[in-house]
């Protein structure tokens, strides 16, 4: 952790001030560690099976699994983002194995991240000094979008040229500024409101030493944190594959079906009939509670067996789903694009549309409030399919 003296006098710094400041800067971040595999938090034996199997390209692996995008798959085989289980599923199935064979145990004495990154990691090694000044500006910008909460992904797609995957790549460091091409070192340029590449230095080095910066730099350099996330997401997938199996099309089914089946389950009006309990009250900003009502509706014959109803509250997507309609998410299927997903926070549950952006990111849209999220950010745990709707 890096630490320093913050001073009690006004936070303006003029460009003389910040001329002296250059060897205490340069003093101060010595104490910034970058952690080379930051961008790797899910490590997997994707790439191992798919070559073992002879498919030496990924593109042959995603002909094989058409609901899983090629970029989306991509992402999960570099371990840039987790898998959810139903995927992994739908990737054993095409490779003939047992979806537990794709995760890795990252706390083994035989796993070696840096031996497992070597396929993924550009040949080019950045200077140490380089990689600091990256860490500081993916710092600064994570703190100029929580100052300004008006700068959403497609206000900074639409008016800087900054789409969600460099978004993404810039705020976790991994290019260095000399990496990026001119285009988008000017859109950086125009966010931060500087002409040079000096003048960027000197703002977010004012901000460092300032303190600014602590918490996110601490996000963005301590492998515990990558780490911890990692345990924590592998063993929640581990649990919930070992309840799991591919069938004959590489679709999920329940190895378990004599199981205690979920609360959500217990009403039942005839044995053919499975009666969900509803969830719903409002919430500010379009959010939805995950308190109980008094209400059930029917399961349809898809929903699997955490599914449950949601009480839409307020016609956050529209008029096409009105705030007295009820709609059924399963926790077990992936949104599609064109759908509707369910996202988990913090507060409650929103509801967005799904579709892609330009970069083939899984993007959901609310209509009001005018909100958007980059799904594939996301943990998979907090996102979930709607696969119908009542309307009463």
């Amino acid at each position: 952790m890096t630490t320093r003296t913050r001073s009690t006098a006004p936070s303006t710094t003029s460009g003389e001030q910040l001329a002296g400041m250059s060897g205490k800067a340069e003093r101060s971040m010595l104490g910034i560690t970058p952690d080379p595999y930051r961008a790797f938090v899910f490590p997997n034996r994707v790439r191992d099976q798919r070559q073992r199997k002879g498919l030496q390209k990924l593109m042959a692996l995603s002909e094989r699994i058409p609901e899983i995008p090629y970029i989306r798959l991509s992402k999960i085989e570099r371990g840039e983002i987790f898998a959810r289980p139903d995927e992994l599923v739908r990737i054993a199935g095409a490779l003939a194995i047992a979806p537990v064979d794709l995760l890795i145990d990252v706390d083994a004495a035989a796993f070696d991240i840096a031996a497992w990154a070597v396929p993924f990691q550009a040949v080019r090694s950045a200077k140490i000094a380089e990689e600091r000044n990256a860490v500081l500006l993916a710092a600064a910008l994570r703190l100029r979008r929580n100052q300004d909460r008006t700068l959403t992904i497609a206000v900074l797609d639409r008016d800087y040229g900054l789409p969600a995957v460099i978004l993404s790549r810039l705020g976790n460091a991994q290019k260095t500024l000399d990496r990026w091409n001119e285009a988008t070192v000017s859109a950086i340029y125009r966010l931060f409101g500087v002409d040079t590449g000096t003048m960027l230095q000197e703002k977010i080095t004012a901000q460092f030493l300032r303190g600014d910066l602590d918490g996110y730099i601490e996000a963005i350099t301590d492998p515990e944190v990558r780490m911890l996330r990692t345990r924590q997401r592998v063993a929640e997938l581990r649990a919930s594959l070992l309840d799991t199996a591919p069938d004959a099309a590489g679709k999920p089914t329940s190895r378990t079906p004599s199981s205690p089946a979920p609360a959500v389950t217990e009403n039942t009006v005839a044995a053919e009939t499975r009666m969900l309990r509803v969830i719903g009250t409002p919430l500010p900003n379009g959010l939805i509670g995950d308190a109980a009502t008094d209400a059930v509706v029917e399961a349809p014959a898809r929903a699997g067996p955490r599914a449950f109803g949601v009480r839409v509250c307020r016609a956050t997507l529209g008029p096409g789903l009105p705030a007295n309609a009820i709609v059924i998410v399963d926790p077990d299927r992936v949104p599609v694009v064109g759908g509707v997903a369910a996202i988990r926070t913090g507060e409650g549950y929103r509801l967005v549309t799904v579709t892609f952006d330009r970069n083939g990111t899984t993007m959901g849209y609310s209509v009001s409030p005018d909100v958007e999220v980059n799904i594939d950010e996301l943990d998979p745990a907090d996102v979930a399919s709607v696969i119908s709707a009542v309307f009463p």
